[in-house]
């Protein structure tokens, strides 16, 4: 499948470029970005593919699949266009800003028979995987709390559309970090029944909100509580998960995005392995973590088997906007 690019900041450079390279069935064939450093870093890393300064640019082109990365307020608008012009596409995360623009998003794919995949890349984090595993072995008994977080300490705040106060920049930490927790727990749990929400904004200066938690309780009485955080001077177990048997309980973040960011690929010796002095606990003995496999998520497109359906993204919007009414009203929202 020849491959559009479109954006070549983090997400592009980390999570996108070096997996559609790597995969069997995909070719980095075009990245679009009109910034001429990155352009020279592309030209650099990625010599056979072509350098295209705007998505105009690539209805021109023989493309097959195009991957959008560009900034949030962006990838519903940049997703239809690709869409209405007949091609397969990839949305990173926030796939829409709202339920309803990715119900029509999805609506448009399914009549024109494209692929419109949501990139949850975190459904391939090593924790994630083994967490996954252990609920599919029934390790754990009934499990009845589900507990995750992404929790940092950055007390300064960074001049980035990220930290933007205004809502159509989709830069909230409830949008960024926890889209990712949402999407885990529908993956794992279903889409919820109700949700319950505290949403703050708490470093001095800051516009955009930066310290979240949400209570979800889904259809067989599993309530999965998240935290997001940009204030955390001391941060929480990743993962703890009770069940009547057995809990799991797993502190520190999977490797991949730190090794993508040093440069190295999926074809690095050991790549998704985590260190044993890093693995979770499984009633209190160490449980070894499965290995991380972001990989996966690009083979399974390339083999036209989309690895994230339009409707999980639906569902993990519905509970962002339930979130935001719950913690307005200070009530628990039905779904």
């Amino acid at each position: 499948m020849r491959t559009a690019l479109v954006g070549y900041g983090l997400g592009g450079a980390a999570f996108h470029a070096p997996f559609i390279e790597a995969t069997e069935g995909l070719d980095l064939s075009a990245v679009v970005t009109s910034n001429p450093k990155r352009q020279a870093e592309i030209a650099a890393r990625y010599p056979n593919a072509s350098l295209l300064s705007s998505l105009d640019e690539v209805w021109t082109g023989d493309f097959d699949l195009v991957v959008i990365t560009t900034p949030n307020r962006f990838h519903a608008t940049h997703a239809r266009q690709v869409l209405e012009h007949g091609l397969n596409v990839v949305v990173d995360k926030p796939f829409a800003g709202s339920a309803m623009e990715a119900r029509a998003l999805a609506s448009i794919a399914s009549s024109k028979g494209l692929m419109l995949v949501p990139f949850h890349n975190r459904r391939w984090d090593g924790d994630f995987l083994t967490v996954k595993r252990l609920l599919t072995e029934k390790t754990l008994g009934t499990v009845h709390k589900f507990e995750s977080r992404f929790e940092r300490y950055r007390p300064e705040i960074k001049s980035s559309w990220k930290e933007s106060g205004d809502p159509a920049d989709l830069g909230s930490i409830l949008f960024d970090l926890g889209t990712h927790l949402v999407d885990q727990s529908v993956a794992l749990f279903g889409r919820p029944t109700s949700v319950h929400a505290e949403i703050a904004t708490v470093r001095p200066g800051a516009k955009a909100d930066d310290d979240v938690f949400l209570s979800l309780t889904h259809e067989h009485g599993v309530r999965s509580h998240l935290w997001m955080s940009a204030l955390a001077a001391d941060q929480g177990p990743r993962f703890r998960v009770l069940g009547h048997d057995a809990a799991y309980v797993k502190y520190g973040m999977d490797p991949q995005e730190d090794r993508l960011k040093a440069g190295e690929t999926p074809a690095t010796p050991g790549w998704g392995e985590e260190p044993e002095a890093a693995w979770g606990t499984l009633n209190g003995k160490p449980h070894r973590t499965e290995p991380g496999a972001y990989q996966d998520f690009y083979a399974a497109v390339a083999a036209g088997n989309p690895p994230v359906s339009p409707q999980d993204a639906v569902a993990g919007l519905e509970v962002i906007e339930a979130a935001k009414q719950s913690a307005t009203t200070g009530d628990s929202v039905r779904l």
